[in-house]
């Protein structure tokens, strides 16, 4: 099996902690139909474990700039 992890397309993410996930809920509101979503069928929602329900932490390098990493957050949702 491929460990999509390692491809060069795709970006280093992890799954966010329950305090970190509070944090989050502070700032930007409960609502988890307000945060963009990914579907639990993903290759890398599988391959780091994530479940339904899951916040996942992503970080994408900024093509123009070399060091800087932008963050998005990602829930997992039921793919139908």
């Amino acid at each position: 099996m491929i460990d999509v992890k390692k491809h060069f397309l795709v970006p280093e993410c992890e799954i966010i902690s329950e305090k970190e996930k509070e944090e989050l809920f502070k700032k930007y509101g409960k609502s988890l139909k307000r945060y963009p979503k990914i579907f639990s069928t993903d290759p890398l929602v599988r391959a780091i474990g994530a479940k339904v329900g899951d916040i996942i932490k992503i970080y994408r390098k900024e093509p123009h700039l070399k060091k800087t990493k932008t963050i998005y957050y990602r829930v997992v949702v039921e793919a139908k």
